[in-house]
């Protein structure tokens, strides 16, 4: 059975190749570094598993962010749902100080 794209989708693939034969301009050391940890921070993402996930939050976020996870989505082929659970997930294990508010609240409502 062949495989069946929808035109978005072919040209969301399309963007999110590189193009083909870019002459790249000599890089000082301190791009190269951030080029190395854009790629390792993407590499993360992509790696990301959600899809056992099936509980589903609706957000609201303002005009520019929107755009901004739409281009982010476009540039690297990341979905907005993936991005967004990695980055709530990064947010609670970076920040053990909300866990331990979440907690103290739970602990209160049940005395």
């Amino acid at each position: 059975m062949t495989k069946i794209t929808s035109l978005a989708d072919e040209i969301r693939n399309r963007i999110a190749q590189p193009p083909p034969e870019t002459q790249e301009q000599p890089q000082t050391p301190k791009v190269k570094k951030l080029k190395a940890e854009e790629a390792k921070l993407l590499q993360l993402i992509r790696a990301y598993d959600n899809s056992n996930h099936k509980s589903l939050v609706h957000v609201r976020f303002d005009e520019k962010t929107v755009q901004t996870l739409n281009h982010f989505k476009m540039a690297t082929g990341v979905d907005v749902t993936r991005l967004v659970a990695f980055a709530v997930k990064q947010l609670f294990e970076g920040n053990p100080e909300l866990k331990a508010i979440i907690k103290q609240f739970i602990q209160n409502m049940t005395l």
